[in-house]
């Protein structure tokens, strides 16, 4: 080995050791007599001490060094004068007697510090860089820990873990395939997983029981924080079981987690059917860490006169509480707010219930202060705050008083990173209904299963069947969601009819499945929870990126290998791909 210990290693006991120490030039301070470089590793830091009544041609060496230099340097631990508590080996510096340069760094394009000057871009582009970063390492670290504990956990549960094929069939449901030309077959092409949903399944009907993967997924989209075009999934399978079976395991999964990682104990977490999420929250993720509930005002507004809502197909309020000082410049701001095409809301209309009981509005031309009173009461507001009502189309408008609630919670500091919680939304529809393409579409996938009280809506009244599918929500995220699947051919069959398929297009696509459905397959389940998601979860950011060593930019690029790239004629020829 070229060091004796690592930088984050050194301590009081280690004094009058002899000791060699290697990593980067993160720091360099002169000072007349003296040299301070401050030597970084994964680990962490340790002073280095030069003296020019010591060593004087060591002390000039020393200054020539400039920042991330890699270096290699023996001295003896001492005591230092001046300690510094806030790193773990602060109470002790090197005094080199020897110093090699194993290599030389040109001026980094931005300083390798938690509070960096470079910008996302630039740090993407360096981002073998801005790795060395504590912040971004130690978010790579607690990736690392939450893999290990998944493992441990699922391993005691005794699944197993299977690798699923990555050059797969394209198939026409979910997102957008990422696809691959085959040289070998002309004309043909793969598509890279958007998950290894029919694999896991086949692996039921083969009997593994228990299956676990950590496994890479592609989906050709959009991007946004918490979306890359590659992320990775912890991808679970079980036969022989039922709904309530996985929401156990996997609930003792994230708990295990955060106990392991962050030292909490969570409590069990609670059940809410997709119908209840849509009316409290107007969200089939509502963040529960805070309330301000949905109070649906539609019936108690009908025919008052004022047009707005009368022609309404949908009135809803959320209760800002201790509010009601808000200026008029602040209630115009959330006003322009909520208008904004992100959000999509025609205006704002609000109730000021003052602490001393007198009630003022945006409406109070077309309501008399019992009405408002009325109002307030169904809100179950209270002297002191503000009452915040959109009226419009009932999808569109849920989705807005959705997105006003977060914001309100994010404004009034109701959303602390540090509280969490969890939530499991059940009996979600089975099917949602394309206008566009005029047909339905599987709100999940195909291979969910309906709820078998359900079953006798299938032909008649497809669009309330209920599937027996579930989600795990924390915080207002997503973390991952599965289903029972569906292990009858039959009623497979009966599925891919309703979604449209043809029986041609059902065998060209899914025979393989089918016909190993005829082979015993076993009743069976399962979850994939974004890993990517509950990092950043576990980190208290939004942005999945900080927990990728690699990631690519909302554009989908890889700032730093410059890919997507083009590729030479000759490769294109080979595929028998042209380009105009």
């Amino acid at each position: 080995m070229l060091r004796t210990h690592q930088c984050g290693e050194l301590r009081l006991a280690h004094a009058g050791e002899t000791v060699t120490l290697t990593g980067w030039l993160a720091k360099s301070r002169d000072l007349g007599g003296m040299t301070f470089i401050d030597l970084r590793d994964r680990y962490g830091i340790t002073q280095l001490v030069f003296n020019m009544d010591d060593n004087a041609t060591l002390c000039q060496e020393a200054r020539k060094m400039g920042r991330e230099f890699v270096l290699r340097a023996t001295g003896i631990v001492r005591e230092r004068s001046a300690k510094n508590l806030n790193i773990p080996t602060g109470e002790v510096e090197i005094q080199v007697t020897e110093l090699e340069v194993l290599n030389a760094s040109k001026t980094p394009p931005f300083t390798i510090e938690d509070d960096t000057d470079g910008g996302d871009d630039l740090r993407m582009k360096y981002r073998y860089l801005d790795l060395r970063r504590n912040v971004v390492r130690a978010n790579l670290e607690m990736r690392h820990r939450l893999s290990g504990s998944i493992r441990r956990y699922l391993d005691a549960q005794q699944f197993i873990e299977v690798e699923t094929p990555v050059l797969i069939k394209s198939t026409p449901e979910g997102a957008r395939d990422f696809i691959v030309p085959s040289r070998m077959n002309p004309g043909e092409f793969y598509a890279l997983p958007q998950s290894p949903q029919t694999f896991k399944q086949i692996l039921m009907v083969a009997g593994f029981d228990r299956y676990y993967q950590v496994v890479k997924c592609f989906r050709d989209e959009d991007l946004r924080a918490d979306r890359q075009p590659e992320f990775t999934q912890i991808d679970c399978e079980l036969s022989f079981i039922t709904q309530e079976d996985i929401l156990n395991i996997f609930e003792g999964l994230v708990r295990n987690l955060f106990v392991e990682v962050k030292n909490l104990d969570l409590k069990d977490f609670p059940r809410m059917t997709y119908a209840e999420a849509m009316e409290r929250y107007g969200s089939d993720k509502p963040d529960t860490r805070f309330g301000m509930e949905f109070c649906n005002f539609t019936a108690s507004t009908r025919n008052c006169g004022f047009v707005v809502f009368d022609q309404a197909e949908f009135v809803g309020g959320i209760v800002a509480e201790g509010c009601s000082e808000y200026t008029r410049k602040q209630v115009d701001e959330l006003t322009d707010w909520v208008k904004r095409p992100q959000i999509g809301a025609g205006g704002l209309i609000y109730i000021r219930y003052a602490a001393d009981g007198s009630l003022k509005s945006s409406v109070d031309k077309f309501f008399t202060p019992d009405q408002l009173k009325a109002f307030a009461d169904q809100a179950n507001a209270k002297p002191g705050d503000l009452i915040l009502i959109l009226a419009g189309v009932e999808t569109k408008t849920r989705k807005a008083l959705n997105e006003l609630r977060l914001e309100m919670g994010n404004r009034l500091g109701l959303r602390p990173r540090d509280k969490f919680s969890p939530l499991w939304v059940v009996d979600f529809p089975l099917l949602e209904w394309d206008e566009e393409n005029g047909r339905y579409h599987a709100m999940h996938h195909p291979f969910t299963s309906p709820k078998t009280e359900d079953f006798h809506l299938i032909d008649t009244d497809p669009g309330n069947v209920r599937a027996n599918a579930y989600d795990l929500v924390i915080n207002g995220v997503e973390i991952g969601g599965g289903s029972i699947r569906i292990h009858d051919r039959a009623l497979q069959k009966q599925m891919f009819t309703l979604l449209g398929f043809s029986d041609e297009e059902a065998q060209n696509q899914f025979g393989f499945l089918m016909n190993a459905f005829e082979y015993g397959a076993p009743p069976h389940g399962g979850i994939a929870l974004g890993f990517d998601r509950l990092c950043s979860i576990f980190g208290g950011v939004d942005s999945i990126r900080d927990f990728i060593a690699f990631p690519k930019n909302n554009s989908g690029r890889d700032m730093m290998i410059d890919a997507p790239s083009q590729v030479n004629q000759a490769q294109l020829q080979e595929l028998g791909i042209q380009i105009k």
